[in-house]
Formats: C-alpha cells, sequence, structure tokens
C-alpha cells in the first residue's frame, strides 16, 4: 500500500462532500500536471490519501479518503481517446474533527523534507512515505 495527499478546493470537492457520499466513489478528475498525473498512475486499489483543502480560510488536511479504482482517461478531457490525462476514483475514509494547517504540518520533524512543506510547491498529488504519514496521524 502507498500514501498520497491530494489538494482540493473545498469549493471544488471538500472531504464533507466524500462524506455525504461515503458509499459511493467520487471521480478525481481535472489533473493538468504531468508529473501529478504520473503520481495518479502509480497509485493502486487499497492506497490511502489524505485530502487537503487548500485556497479557502482553513488550509491544511482535512481527511482520508482511499483508491478504489486505478488511474483512467480522464473524462473531463478533451479527446478521451488521447488518454493524456487520468482520473482515479476515490471513496471516504474519515474527517478529521479539525483541520490539521500547513503551519502545523511544517512543524512535524518526519515532514521536514516532503514537498507539501517545501517553498514554492505547487504539486496537487504528492507522495507520503509510510512514516509521515504516521507522523501525521500521530499529530491529530
Amino acid at each position: 500500500m502507498a500514501y498520497w495527499l491530494m489538494k482540493t478546493e473545498p469549493d471544488e470537492c471538500s472531504i464533507d462532500d466524500f462524506a455525504r457520499q461515503a458509499e459511493s466513489p467520487i471521480c478525481w478528475d481535472g489533473v493538468r500536471n504531468y508529473q501529478a498525473r504520473n503520481f495518479m498512475r502509480e497509485m493502486k486499489v487499497g492506497d490511502s490519501v489524505f485530502i487537503y483543502h487548500s485556497s479557502c480560510k482553513a488550509i491544511g488536511i482535512a481527511g482520508t479518503v482511499e483508491v478504489v479504482k486505478e488511474a483512467y482517461p480522464d473524462p473531463t478531457q478533451e479527446n478521451i481517446e488521447s488518454n493524456r490525462w487520468s482520473a482515479v476514483d476515490l471513496i471516504f475514509k474519515a474527517k478529521f474533527k479539525r483541520v490539521i494547517t500547513l503551519n502545523e504540518l511544517k512543524s512535524i520533524p518526519a515532514l521536514a523534507k516532503n514537498p507539501l512543506v517545501q517553498k514554492g510547491n505547487r504539486l496537487s498529488v504528492i507522495p507520503f512515505s509510510q512514516t509521515e504519514w504516521n507522523a501525521v496521524h500521530a499529530f491529530i
């Protein structure tokens, strides 16, 4: 199993959206960055994913979801046959009692080298090691 973080603007798709349809997967589409797309193509069924809210008042990790369908052609791309962009399906696992803020994440020593806390990182999909994943959960 692998671990990931996916950034989203909560007015587009939030942890609450996942919770509202907890029994039904949500298609994670619209990623238009090659490195993020390549990370999505590495995802396997059963991988765990942090949902990170960005561009909002409470920026940070809001909960977790799980990969339930591996990468397939993104249905929102102009030419679906091109297979340039990918989507994955995710399902709700947990909403945290509160958002773990970016400043709090920066204070976790195990995350010091993670791209999330590095200045200038704009990737919407970031791999996490098991150590990093566990460190975030220990912080809650």
